[in-house]
C-alpha cells in the first residue's frame, strides 16, 4: 500500500486511504509530495463523482512537522512561506474540483489535520472518545498555518471561531458536531466509508455539496466587518488580548490580526495574509522555546524517559495518606478519582471526615457544571475511608506520609506505620524541602522509600515531583512513576537536595523580590514587573499566599539540620526583612496574622502602608528590565545550577517542572529552555552584569561555558 491509497470504484468516487511513513499523517515533505500528485491526478481523472480521505492509522491526521518547524530561521522564512503557500495551494485545489470531497475521520484531527478537514466539502466522525477535533498550535506559540483561521472564520463567523483560535480547545465529536466544525456521526469506524460512500452518491448532482460555501456565488462572510457589532468588537479585542497575554505571546494576537483581516479581504488574500503571519511566528523564539517543552519535552516526560527500564509497569490498588490537611485531601480526592482505595488517616476521625468532605466539595462543584452527577459522587465518595486507626492502613500497596514539615514528626509516623504496608509496598513522603535521605533513616526498607512531592491545590496541579534518596530503588522509583501516571498527572524525577528542584528554584525568586523590597524598591512595582514577565501574580503576592511564616520556618529548619549556613546567604536583607515581618510585626502572611507584604479584605488587597513607611526608599534608581532580569534570572540560574549539580536528571524534567510546578513564563519553554534562545553568550554576558551590579549569585553556572565551548544547547 502506498502513502496514499487511491481506489477508485465502479460508480467513480474516488477513496484516498492515507498512510504516510511512520506512526501518524503529519505535513512533512512526504506529505509535499504526494499530496501534490493525489491533487493533480484527481483534477485529470475521467468520470469523477467524489472523494473520500480516510486514514489507515488510528489517528486521521496529526498536524505540521514540528521538527522541520524548529530548525526554519529567518534565512530560511522566504522559502518556508513558499512552501507553506504550495500546501495551502494543494488544499484550495482540492476544495475546488467539480466533485463532493468528504473526510472520513476515524481519530484525532487536531492542528493540520483539521485544516485538512477543512479543505473538504464535508466531515464525517466516527463518535467515539478517541476522535479530538480542534486547532491547537496556539498552545505551542503557532496560529494555523493551512487555512484554519481563514476557513474557520468563514465556517462559524469571527465571533465563534475566536475561542478554538485562541484557546486552542479540542473538541469531542458530539460538541464537534453542534459547533459546526463536522457534519455529521456514525457510530463505529465500521461505518465510517459506507456513510461517506453514501453521501456522495446523493449528493453527486448538487452543486452546491461540490462547493464550499465561501465560493458560492452569492456568499456573504458571516461576520460582516461593516456591521457595527462586527467592528466594535474587532476594535476592542486587541486590548483584551493583550490584556492576556501582556504582549509576552504573540501567536494569540497574530491569530486575532489574521482573522480580523479575513472579514476585510477575499479569501485568497486572506489566506496569504495567515502564511505571511504563520511565517513571522515559526521563525520567533517563543514558538522555539513552547514547541520544544510543551511538545517534545513533555511527550518524553510523560512516555517515561526518566522512568527505569526493564520494569513491568505497576498500578496501586490501595493507598494510604496519612495526614488529612491541605495537601493529604488533596491526594486522597485525586487518588480515588482515579479510581484507587484510599484510606485517608488524621489524628482524630473528624479531622480524616473533614479532609474526605473535600471530595465532596469538588464533586458537587463539578456537579452544578454538568461534569458529574450524583452516581459518580456516591462512586468516588465510597472510594475513600476516612479513620483514625492506623490498623486500617494494613495492606496498602503505597504510604504517602502529608503531615507538617518537621524531621521528628515526619519520622514518629514512618516508625509507627512503616509496617502497615503490604509485602513490597512503598513509602512515599510528601516533603517540599527535607532531603529524602534523611527522611529516611528510619525506615526499616530506605530503597522503599521516596519522595513524591504534590503541589497545591492538588486536585488541578497537573505536575508531581518525585525525588529519590541515596538508598531508593529504581524499582521503587518506577512504581511511584506509574501511580503519578495513574492518577493522571505528570511526573519528573530529580535527585535528593536541599528544596529538591522545584521548592529550591522556587524560593530564589521569592527572596529576589524580598531582597528588593529591602534595598528600598517600591513593592508594587516589583510586582507588577513580575507580572510583566510572565508570573501570574507579582511574586510579593505568591510569597503572601504560600506565607512568610511558612517560608521562615522552613530556613529555620534547615539551618538547624545543617543543611544552610547563614554565612552563606546569597540573599541576607531578604531573611532578615522575612524575619521582622513575621517576628516583629505578625505579618505572616494571608491566612497568617493580619497578612504580609499586603492586607487582604473583602474588596480586595492593598500594599501594608508600614511596608512602605519602613523599607521604600524613592530615591533607590533601578531600571525596569533589571528588576524583571533579577526575577527571572535568579530562577534559570538556579535550574542550571541543578542541573550542574546532578540534582536534575534532565533538562526536559526541569523544563516541563519549572513550566507546571512553579509558574515559569510560558514564553520561555521553561528555564533552561530560555537560555537556548535568549544565547548562551549573551545570557553569560547578562549574568555578569547583574553580578557586578548586585551580587554573585547571579554569576553563570560553569555548565553553560561547558555547553557553549562544546557547540551545545540545552535538550
Amino acid at each position: 500500500m502506498s502513502v496514499f491509497d487511491y481506489k477508485k470504484d465502479n460508480e467513480g468516487i474516488v477513496t484516498i486511504t492515507m498512510d504516510m511513513t511512520g506512526p501518524v499523517n503529519a505535513m512533512n515533505a512526504e506529505f509535499d509530495e504526494v499530496m501534490s500528485a493525489t491533487v493533480h491526478r484527481l483534477e485529470t481523472e475521467s468520470a469523477l463523482s467524489g472523494v473520500i480521505f480516510a486514514s489507515a492509522k488510528k489517528d486521521f491526521f496529526a498536524g505540521g512537522d514540528l521538527k522541520e518547524i524548529l530548525t526554519v530561521d529567518a534565512e530560511q522564512a522566504k522559502a518556508y512561506f513558499e512552501k507553506v503557500e504550495a500546501i495551502k495551494s494543494f488544499l484550495r485545489r482540492l476544495e475546488k474540483l467539480p466533485v463532493p470531497v468528504v473526510a472520513a475521520i476515524n481519530g484525532a484531527a487536531l492542528g493540520g489535520g483539521l485544516e485538512l478537514c477543512l479543505g473538504c466539502n464535508y466531515r464525517i466522525a466516527v463518535n467515539n472518545k478517541r476522535v479530538q477535533i480542534g486547532l491547537p498550535e496556539v498552545t505551542l506559540g503557532l496560529l494555523p498555518g493551512a487555512g484554519g483561521i481563514v476557513r474557520m472564520t468563514h465556517l462559524l463567523g469571527v465571533e465563534k471561531a475566536m475561542p478554538y483560535l485562541l484557546e486552542g480547545k479540542r473538541l469531542r465529536p458530539e460538541k464537534a458536531l453542534s459547533e459546526g466544525l463536522i457534519d455529521e456521526l456514525v457510530d463505529d469506524s465500521e461505518s465510517l466509508l459506507p456513510r461517506a460512500h453514501a453521501w456522495i452518491m446523493d449528493n453527486r448532482d448538487n452543486a452546491d455539496a461540490a462547493q464550499q460555501p465561501w465560493d458560492r456565488k452569492g456568499y456573504r462572510i458571516k461576520s460582516n466587518i461593516n456591521k457595527p457589532s462586527v467592528a466594535q468588537a474587532a476594535q476592542f479585542a486587541p486590548f483584551m488580548v493583550m490584556g492576556k497575554t501582556r504582549g509576552l505571546l504573540p501567536a494569540p494576537e497574530r491569530i486575532l490580526e489574521t482573522a480580523v483581516e479575513t472579514l476585510r479581504v477575499d479569501f485568497d488574500t486572506a489566506m496569504t495574509i495567515e502564511s505571511r503571519n504563520f511565517v513571522s511566528l515559526v521563525i520567533s523564539p517563543v514558538a522555539k522555546n513552547m514547541i520544544s517543552s510543551f511538545f517534545f519535552q513533555m511527550n518524553k516526560v510523560n512516555g517515561g524517559a526518566s522512568r527505569p527500564a526493564g520494569i513491568e509497569p505497576s498500578r496501586i490498588a490501595k493507598v494510604g495518606i496519612i495526614g488529612a490537611g491541605m495537601m493529604g485531601q488533596g491526594i486522597a480526592n485525586v487518588a480515588a478519582m482515579a479510581g484507587i482505595e484510599v484510606v485517608l488517616k488524621d489524628v482524630s476521625l473528624a479531622a480524616a471526615e473533614k479532609g474526605k468532605a473535600y471530595s465532596a466539595q469538588l464533586l458537587d462543584k463539578a456537579i452544578s457544571r454538568g461534569r458529574n452527577d450524583e452516581a459518580g459522587k456516591e462512586k468516588v465518595l465510597s472510594q475513600i475511608l476516612a479513620t483514625d486507626q492506623d490498623s486500617d492502613l494494613e495492606g496498602c500497596d503505597l504510604i504517602i506520609e502529608a503531615v507538617f514539615e518537621k524531621l521528628e514528626l515526619k519520622h514518629q509516623v514512618t516508625k509507627e506505620t512503616q509496617q502497615r504496608l503490604a509485602e513490597g509496598g512503598i513509602w512515599g513522603t510528601n516533603t517540599s524541602s527535607l532531603p529524602i535521605t534523611r527522611l529516611a533513616e528510619v525506615a526499616d526498607k530506605p530503597d522503599n522509600f521516596i519522595g513524591i512531592h504534590f503541589f497545591s491545590p492538588v486536585d488541578k496541579m497537573p505536575l508531581v515531583e518525585l525525588i529519590c534518596g541515596e538508598k531508593t530503588s529504581d524499582e521503587t522509583l518506577a512504581r511511584a512513576f506509574d501511580f503519578v501516571r495513574q492518577i493522571r498527572k505528570t511526573p519528573i524525577v530529580v535527585n535528593d537536595s536541599v528544596g529538591f528542584y522545584t521548592s529550591r528554584t522556587f524560593a530564589t525568586q521569592l527572596y529576589e523580590a524580598a531582597q528588593m523590597v529591602a534595598e528600598g524598591i517600591h513593592p508594587v512595582r516589583i510586582d507588577s514587573l513580575g507580572k510583566a514577565i510572565g508570573m501570574p501574580v507579582g511574586p510579593l503576592t505568591v510569597h503572601d499566599e504560600v506565607s512568610l511564616q511558612l517560608t521562615k520556618t522552613i530556613e529555620e529548619t534547615q539551618t538547624q539540620m545543617g543543611l544552610k549556613q547563614a554565612e552563606n546567604d546569597p540573599t541576607p536583607l531578604a531573611s532578615q526583612l522575612v524575619d521582622e515581618l513575621v517576628t516583629k510585626y505578625n505579618r505572616g502572611g494571608r491566612y497568617h496574622g493580619d497578612g504580609g507584604y499586603y492586607n487582604y479584605t473583602e474588596n480586595g488587597k492593598t500594599i501594608w502602608p508600614d511596608l512602605l513607611e519602613k523599607y521604600y526608599q524613592p530615591v533607590v534608581e533601578i531600571s525596569d528590565q533589571d528588576i524583571k532580569d533579577r526575577l527571572l534570572f535568579r530562577c534559570v540560574i538556579e535550574s542550571l545550577k541543578c542541573l550542574q549539580e546532578g540534582v536534575l536528571r534532565s533538562v526536559a524534567d526541569g523544563n516541563i517542572g519549572s513550566i507546571m510546578g512553579i509558574g515559569a513564563p510560558a514564553w520561555t519553554g521553561g528555564y533552561i529552555q530560555f537560555v537556548n534562545t535568549y544565547g548562551l553568550q549573551t545570557f553569560m554576558d547578562r549574568c555578569d552584569e547583574l553580578a557586578n551590579l548586585y551580587g554573585s549569585r547571579f554569576k553563570a553556572p560553569d555548565i553553560v561555558s561547558e555547553y557553549l565551548n562544546a557547540g551545545k544547547t540545552f535538550h
